[in-house]
C-alpha cells in the first residue's frame, strides 16, 4: 500500500491517507480530511469526519517518546476547580508481578506526569455537571463543529424515513450539545489527565460512533508495536479504542497509548484487577478494585466497563441457558458472587465509584455481563433483569452527575433487535447504547465481522450511539 510509509523501530504508521489531506476548521482547530473528487465532476472536495489525529499530518512531527500536544490542557486549568497532586506510585503488580530488574517488561514511557490533576475539594468535573450548570465548554464547542460536517448539504439528500424517535437536527449548536449531554442522552468521554484527546460526543442524535478493541501482545518486540495497534485502528476511523490488555506490562502499555491517543480510551478495570490476585476471581476485593481505578484515572483512561448489575439473584436465570454467562468481566464478578454468596463490591460501593468518576471526569460503559452468546438466548429474563438494574445504576450516577453509556449485545436475531433498543431506552432514560454488533446468527465462525455488521446496521438505525467492531475471528 503505498499510502502507508514504513514504520521506524520506535516509530508507528504515519503519512496521509490516499487521495486526501488534513485540514483544521473553525477556532479550536478542529481536524478534518478532505477528499477530492475527479477533475471532471466539477465538484468541490468532501469533507469527512477524522479520527487519525495527527498521525495523517505530514507537517506533524511525530515523537512517541513525547507524546501529543496537549490539546485540552489550558481548556481544562481555566475552569479553576482542579488540583495537582502527587501520583500513588506503581506498583510491581501493576504490570503483572515484574520483578525489580524488570525482567520481561517495556521499556516505560519517559515522561510520566508525576503530579496528575483531580477536581479541588467539593467539585465535580464533569462535562455534564458544567452542562447541568448551563455552561458551554470548550469541548462541547469542538463536539459541535466536529458534528455538523456536511449536514448542511446532507440536508438536500435526505429523504422520507423513520426516526425511531431520534431527535437529530438539522445544525448542531453548542447549545444542543450541552443539553443532551445534560439530560444524559449523549456523552463526552474526556479524563482530565488525558489531555490529547480531540473532544468527540456519543449519543443517538449525533453520528453513530466506532470503538475498536486492543490488547497487548505477549511477543511483541517493543512498547511501538502496541502504540501502532490505537494508530492503525484511528487511522481507519475507529471513534474511541479500549485497551482489554491482560498479563504482564499492563500500566506502561496503558501509558504509552493514552500519551499517542487522540481518541478516547476505555478500559475494564476488573481485567487488570483480576491480575493483581493471580487471576483468583474470589480473592478480588473493593480495595484493590478502588486502587486500580485510581490508577487508571491518574493515567487517564476517558471511560470503564463496569459490570455493576450482575447480582446475586440474576446469575441462576443463566442456568437453563444454552451458552451461559459469555462475559468475561460478567463471569469474574458472578463467581465472585457465588463464592461470597453475597452482591458484588461493584454493586454495592456503586456511588463510592461515581466519586471517583466525578473528580476525574470518567464516564461510566456499564457493562452487560448477562448479554447473550447465542440468538437461543437473547432478550432473555437474565439479560432484561441486569439491563433493569443498568437502568437504576444510570439514575445514582446521573445524581452525582457523572456521565453513562449502556453496553449492549452480542446474539440477537433480526426481529429480536429493535426490542433491544427500545428496552434499553425505556430502562435506561436514552443513556446512549453501545452494541457488539449484535451478530445475527450464530452458525458463521470465520464472518462474525459480516453477522456482526448486520446487526449493527439494524440496530444503529434504531438509536444505537457506539457499536464496537467485531473480527471475522471472533469466535475463533
Amino acid at each position: 500500500m503505498a499510502d502507508i510509509p514504513a514504520r521506524t523501530e520506535i516509530g508507528v504508521t504515519t503519512g496521509p491517507i490516499r487521495g486526501s489531506r488534513k485540514i483544521y476548521v473553525g477556532p479550536h482547530k478542529v481536524a478534518m480530511r478532505e477528499i477530492d473528487l475527479e477533475a471532471s465532476s466539477g465538484e468541490p472536495p468532501v469533507r469527512v469526519y477524522d479520527t487519525s489525529g495527527p498521525y495523517t499530518d505530514p507537517a506533524a512531527r511525530i515523537d512517541i517518546l513525547a507524546g501529543l500536544p496537549a490539546l485540552r490542557r489550558d481548556w481544562i486549568l481555566a475552569r479553576g476547580d482542579v488540583e495537582a497532586y502527587d501520583a500513588r506510585a506503581v506498583k510491581p503488580e501493576d504490570n503483572g508481578q515484574l520483578g525489580p530488574d524488570r525482567s520481561g517488561g517495556v521499556q516505560p514511557f519517559p515522561n510520566v506526569v508525576k503530579r496528575p490533576l483531580r477536581a479541588k475539594p467539593g467539585m465535580n468535573v464533569s462535562q455534564m455537571h458544567y452542562a447541568k450548570r448551563g455552561i458551554i465548554t470548550p469541548e462541547m464547542e469542538y463536539v459541535a463543529e466536529r458534528e455538523n460536517l456536511g449536514r448542511a448539504r446532507l440536508k438536500d439528500y435526505v429523504r422520507d424515513g423513520h426516526d425511531f424517535g431520534a431527535a437529530i437536527p438539522d445544525y448542531v449548536t453548542p447549545e444542543f450539545v450541552r443539553d443532551e449531554v445534560a439530560r444524559g442522552r449523549a456523552i463526552i468521554p474526556a479524563n482530565i489527565n488525558h489531555p490529547e484527546s480531540e473532544p468527540m460526543a456519543i449519543g443517538r442524535n449525533f453520528l453513530v460512533k466506532i470503538n475498536a478493541n486492543i490488547g497487548n501482545s505477549a511477543v511483541a518486540s517493543n512498547v511501538a508495536n502496541e502504540v501502532d495497534k490505537m494508530v492503525w485502528s484511528i487511522r481507519w476511523g475507529a471513534d474511541t479504542v479500549m485497551d482489554l490488555s491482560t498479563g504482564r506490562n499492563i500500566h506502561d502499555t496503558r501509558e504509552w497509548i493514552l500519551r499517542n491517543s487522540p481518541v478516547p480510551i476505555g478500559t475494564v478495570p476488573i481485567y487488570q484487577a483480576l491480575e493483581k490476585v493471580g487471576g483468583i476471581a474470589e480473592d478480588l476485593t473493593w480495595e484493590i478494585f478502588r486502587d486500580t481505578l485510581i490508577e487508571q484515572a491518574e493515567q487517564g483512561v476517558d471511560y470503564f466497563t463496569i459490570h455493576a448489575g450482575v447480582r446475586l439473584p440474576y446469575i441462576p436465570l443463566t442456568a437453563k441457558r444454552v451458552t451461559g454467562i459469555v462475559s468475561r468481566g460478567g463471569s469474574i464478578m458472578a463467581k465472585w458472587c457465588l463464592a461470597h454468596h453475597k452482591e458484588s463490591f461493584l454493586y454495592q460501593r456503586f456511588e463510592d465509584i461515581c466519586e471517583i468518576m466525578k473528580a476525574y471526569d470518567i464516564a461510566f460503559s456499564l457493562g452487560d455481563g448477562l448479554r447473550p452468546g447465542s440468538i437461543a438466548d437473547a432478550n432473555d429474563e437474565a439479560q432484561f433483569s441486569e439491563l433493569a438494574t443498568l437502568g437504576e445504576l444510570t439514575q445514582i450516577a446521573w445524581k452525582h452527575d457523572v456521565q453513562v453509556m449502556i453496553e449492549g449485545p452480542g446474539h440477537v436475531p433480526m426481529h429480536k433487535i429493535k426490542a433491544n433498543m427500545d428496552k434499553q431506552l425505556e430502562a435506561c432514560g436514552e443513556a446512549p447504547f453501545y452494541t457488539l454488533g449484535p451478530l445475527t446468527t450464530d452458525i458463521a465462525p470465520g464472518y462474525d465481522h459480516i453477522t456482526s455488521a448486520i446487526g449493527a446496521a439494524m440496530i444503529g438505525w434504531f438509536g444505537t450511539a457506539m457499536l464496537c467492531y467485531v473480527t471475522p475471528k471472533e469466535h475463533l
